[in-house]
């Protein structure tokens, strides 16, 4: 269901998607849930509503890193209590399964963070960070031979960042 230029059902969408994801979320974040992996709205008309919520203080910044992160206010909470059975049932239902089952993937996605950069003698240095809500849980920086290197580390880094925080804590902390 794509709706488009409905801009209090759009809003409502958002909204119910923030209180069932119980997180703070990224803009990259609700636009992918809301337009790219499914089809609840079109991709400017997600941009143009996240800001619209903001400005209506339906949701706040809670946290200006990398990658700004908002989460749904009282004010915000309220207005879907009041308004959500507008948001048709068939949609509730779907973000509520989807939400059920990409929920910790999204998190993850959102927590991991990676980059990489060439250095003057032909190397290349890949980022990895694990971020928290106050500060950054795990910030590793390691030097590579070359770009294929890099980029390798780089894509596998979302799916294998917790299983190295637990193998480096365990080995530093026993």
């Amino acid at each position: 269901m794509l709706n488009t230029g409905e801009t209090s059902t759009n809003k409502l969408i958002i909204l119910f998607v923030f209180d069932k994801m119980e997180s703070a979320l990224s803009e990259r974040t609700i636009v992918d849930m809301c337009s790219s992996s499914n089809n609840w709205m079109g991709y400017m008309d997600c941009v143009n509503v996240l800001h619209k919520l903001k400005d209506d203080n339906f949701i706040c910044i809670v946290d200006e890193n990398d990658d700004t992160l908002y989460s749904i206010t009282p004010d915000g909470r309220e207005t879907l209590a009041n308004f959500y059975i507008n948001i048709p049932k068939s949609v509730r239902e779907e973000i509520s399964q989807f939400v059920k089952k990409n929920s910790a993937r999204y998190r993850n996605r959102q927590e991991c963070h990676s980059d990489y950069y060439q250095n003057a003698d032909g190397t290349y240095t890949v980022v990895l960070k694990i971020l928290a809500p106050v500060q950054p849980l795990l910030d590793l920086k390691f030097v590579v031979p070359d770009k294929k290197t890099a980029k390798t580390i780089y894509k596998k880094w979302e799916e294998k960042a917790a299983d190295l925080y637990s193998a480096v804590y365990e080995n530093l902390c026993d």
